[in-house]
């Protein structure tokens, strides 16, 4: 049953007390005045059914408290105690001095509610739409995209430790599955808890121990009662299944068919790295820097810092991408015949993101994708001309040296013998069958995108405002708010919206946020 805030205030209500304590343009004495007007309780009343159980919190207190405990960084221990003691969050929330506050279960309660309903980011959604309203965003023409490494709030666990772990969830999980591993599951008690107990330096061991787990594995799998398995046992079937495949491969003088396995010499493509968060992944923002967790995409008007719309999704995998992610979400910020100039790194100068772009008719000042040539500091792509096919022309692309070689149906170009004698063999390739070039369907629009991005106008605007998203990013991390607090997806991604509104809401105030006349407006 949905809880209702009393609009008759208490004697010790902290805000009639000591509202004037507030510092004025902060955000506790923002929430304390508009707390109300933000988050009603009709924004809400979809989530519970009418008349039923015992009230919840009310709205406005919960709505109030998320955005100050994402904010904040806080757990969601440290939040019930700040609403219990301290006064600035009393008066944002509207209590009482003796107000006891709530236990932290409410904010657990509150956000799987938020989060399996029709509308989680409604809060998020509040303050984009108090952006709106104020006109901040009315003729800002630019957006930035960009995107962050978020850290898991698991620990990444090695190959030993899954393949036991999965198959204990198994046994927790799919009715039969203990008796199964008591009779044919030998090479571990896995009712034992912590770490297997073997030769942790010696590889040997290590490798003998691993083939025994993904031993035991498949037989698990094997011998598993034919049943009709509900969610929670079919997801850690599936799991038991990829992990037992992911990190091995067949031992030395094996085909696999002898049932002999080692951990493999190389990381499995979108990799699981722990079976306590399956949807965390490895993932590597510059070559040097490799984190373990999920990608925080974002978009942001590079003059104000105000975050447009953001989202959280897996670090591997091409869909998720900062390219095809980032593209989608400046595809959902925009209304109808809004034009941007787009600002992003390389990362988003892909031929797919570019053509998504001219579609739409945005603008890209985006630093170009880098062209690596075969060999170092010889010919690359734009050292060759390209005559793209039109009608029932076919297409061609001339070398350097002046040979001319047709463009096949799949974007092919094979010089071959020609190549022989050739005075820039050297610059042009180390293959002894002669040069083969590879064309993308959108090379001619990265080539143009290329010479345009020469242009000095382009650099300087460039250089002007893509720093803003950097800082933005930086506000979005700071105070400890790089790792999650989270398990999956759907629960870190709710995190990030909130996490973003808060931000949006302190910016606003920042450039002077006011409420006149029933209307948001900026100073």
């Amino acid at each position: 049953m949905q809880g209702r805030a009393d609009p008759q205030r208490e004697i010790l209500d902290v805000e009639s007390v000591a509202g004037h304590l507030l510092p004025a343009g902060g955000v506790f004495a923002f929430l304390a005045a508009h707390r109300g007007e933000l988050f009603p309780d009709e924004l809400f009343a979809d989530m519970f059914s009418a008349g039923r159980g015992r009230p919840s919190i009310p709205a406005e207190v919960i709505a109030s408290v998320i955005v100050l405990q994402t904010l904040h960084g806080l757990s969601d221990e440290a939040a019930a105690e700040a609403v219990t003691f301290d006064l600035r969050w009393k008066a944002a929330c509207g209590l009482a001095v003796t107000a006891k506050g709530f236990h932290p279960t409410t904010l657990t309660y509150w956000r799987r509610r938020l989060a399996n309903s029709q509308r989680p980011n409604r809060i998020f959604d509040v303050i984009k739409e108090v952006v709106a309203a104020t006109g901040v965003l009315t003729g800002k023409t630019r957006r930035a995209l960009d995107s962050t490494v978020l850290d898991d709030a698991v620990a990444t666990q090695d190959t030993v430790t899954q393949l036991v772990a999965a198959i204990r969830r198994v046994a927790r999980e799919v009715p039969g599955a203990a008796g199964v591993i008591a009779a044919r599951c030998s090479a571990h008690d896995y009712s034992e808890p912590g770490k297997p107990r073997i030769a942790w330096d010696d590889a040997a061991a290590r490798e003998q121990f691993t083939d025994a787990l993904v031993g035991d594995a498949h037989r698990l799998l094997g011998y598993l009662p034919d049943q009709e398995l509900g969610a929670k046992a079919a997801e850690a079937v599936a799991l038991l299944a990829l992990v037992a495949g992911q990190d091995v491969e067949p031992a030395d003088g094996s085909d696999g068919t002898d049932g002999r396995w080692r951990i493999a010499r190389k990381v499995a493509p979108d990799r699981v790295i722990s079976t306590v968060d399956p949807q965390a992944r490895h993932a590597h923002k510059t070559r040097s820097r490799r984190h373990d967790g999920y990608k925080a995409h974002v978009v942001v008007e590079p003059d104000t810092g105000i975050i447009t719309d953001t989202a959280l999704t897996s670090a591997a995998g091409p869909e998720n991408s900062d390219a095809a992610v980032g593209i989608d979400l400046l595809a959902d910020t925009a209304t109808e015949g809004e034009r941007f100039e787009v600002l992003a790194d390389s990362a988003y100068g892909t031929g797919d993101a570019l053509a998504a772009l001219a579609d739409s008719q945005h603008t890209p000042i985006i630093k170009p994708w880098p062209l690596r040539p075969a060999v170092e500091g010889g010919f690359t792509l734009d050292d060759f001309t390209v005559t793209e096919p039109t009608g029932d022309q076919p297409g061609s692309v001339t070398c350097p040296n002046g040979i001319t070689r047709p463009i096949t149906r799949t974007r092919t170009v094979t010089f071959g013998a020609a190549c022989r004698g050739c005075p820039f063999l050297s610059r042009c390739t180390t293959s002894t069958r002669g040069k083969k070039l590879s064309l993308h369907p959108h090379q001619a629009l990265q080539r143009a995108h290329r010479v345009r991005a020469q242009d000095p106008d382009f650099q300087a605007v460039y250089r002007e405002h893509r720093p803003m998203v950097e800082r933005s990013i930086a506000w979005l991390v700071a105070g400890g708010n790089r790792r999650l607090r989270f398990r999956g997806t759907q629960l870190n991604d709710l995190w990030l919206h909130h996490r973003v509104a808060g931000l949006n809401l302190r910016r606003l105030l920042n450039l002077g946020l006011t409420r006149t006349a029933g209307a948001w407006a900026t100073a």
